[in-house]
């Protein structure tokens, strides 16, 4: 079993900054690719960003690239997504997710465990 804690959240003016983390407990995730998603008010869950196991490979949605990025401490067992540049539409509630594989995927059915989410609201 996995369980993912994400942090971080808030309320942020359009154009500000958010650090969101996702530590994770029971088993390690260090061997596995992990992802970041996003629920709109709503809207259905979609994929906003993915790194592979050891960092290496990271993928963004189009939406985000150039004002989010993912990275992971494999040795605190914890993910991370730094969001610069945040816009009204970036409100919602963002999940991270492990993996099945080694490397990142951006399709739902890519992660096992998921996390309950924590809130991010964009003021304008």
């Amino acid at each position: 079993q996995v369980q993912l804690v994400e942090s971080g959240g808030g309320l942020v003016q359009a154009g500000g900054s958010l650090r969101l983390s996702c530590l994770a407990s029971g088993r390690t995730v260090s061997d596995a690719a992990m992802g970041w998603f996003r629920r709109p008010p709503g809207k259905e869950r979609e994929f906003v960003a993915a790194i592979s196991w050891r960092g290496g490979l990271r993928s963004y949605a189009d939406s985000v690239k150039g004002r989010f990025t993912i990275s992971r401490d494999n040795a605190e067992n914890i993910v991370f997504l730094q969001m610069n540049s945040l816009k009204p539409e970036d409100t919602a509630v963002y999940s991270c997710a492990r993996g099945v594989r080694t490397l990142p995927g951006t399709g739902q059915s890519d992660y096992d465990y998921w996390g309950q989410g924590t809130q991010v609201t964009v003021s304008s």
